[in-house]
């Protein structure tokens, strides 16, 4: 990672705040990479009845290793962009380091 916090996270009060662009009903959930400014998180399930919300909270956390309660969805609730935020004490290169394969992905530029 570069010295920089990518434009996908942002500080906030008490935590951070996680801008990501979803593709809900793909075959695995994942990390696709970049969408613009937003980080692309592949989700196997369905956009119906909250099911693939839960899916991108239960895989944010068990990815950063923190508590199912320190993730919440603070906006995009119906939509593909959607905004995360973070509760637990993390620095953002704990955060971009799990989120960011760079055997997968490559080398994080930003």
């Amino acid at each position: 990672m570069s010295g920089s916090t990518p434009a996908w996270l942002r500080a906030a009060e008490g935590g951070w705040l996680l801008d990501l662009h979803v593709q809900p009903g793909a075959r695995k959930t994942e990390i696709q990479g970049k969408h613009g400014d937003a980080l692309k998180v592949r989700l196997a399930a369905p956009p119906v009845d909250g099911k693939a919300n839960d899916e991108l909270a239960r895989f944010i956390a068990r990815t950063l290793k923190i508590a199912r309660s320190d993730v919440q969805l603070v906006s995009g609730q119906t939509a593909r962009q959607k905004r995360l935020k973070i509760s637990a004490p993390l620095l953002a290169e704990a955060i971009v380091s799990a989120l960011w394969d760079d055997d997968r992905l490559g080398p994080f530029a930003g």
